[in-house]
């Protein structure tokens, strides 16, 4: 059986922060009176509800090519990648609470990172094929 662990340990911790920006977006529907199923009102709940749909968002690609490099290219430089990722992305989720433009170097950061996993996994997966 072929184990991927550094792969595995990223997608732990990708799950963690998506479970975190969710537990933020419902302490901040507490704080500031947002209703489900609403999702305006408050601009600070706005902005929690925005990191959450982002972070999601970009995690939804991430975690294929991230397995797919760790797969094809490397575990532990995927690893490596992925936690370089995870980090511009909490980096990302505290500076657009504090202050949105101010997230625009950590959404580049976690954009090149996932540009070299997916570059390197859809590589190596078309070396494989042909």
């Amino acid at each position: 059986m072929t184990t991927l662990p550094y792969a595995s340990l990223v997608t732990l911790l990708v799950l963690a922060l998506l479970f975190a920006t969710a537990a933020n977006v419902g302490r901040a529907r507490g704080l500031y009176g947002i209703k489900a199923p609403a999702t305006s009102g408050h601009e600070l709940f706005e902005r929690a509800f925005r990191v959450q749909m982002n972070t999601l968002e970009a995690a939804v690609v991430m975690l294929p090519a991230l397995w797919l490099f760790a797969a094809y290219v490397a575990d532990r430089w995927a690893g490596v990648i992925g936690l370089l990722w995870l980090a511009a992305r909490v980096w990302y989720a505290a500076a657009y609470v504090k202050n949105p433009p101010s997230r625009e170097a950590a959404f580049g950061i976690s954009m090149l990172a996932f540009a070299v996993l997916w570059l390197g996994a859809a590589w190596s997966v078309a070396r494989a094929l042909l």
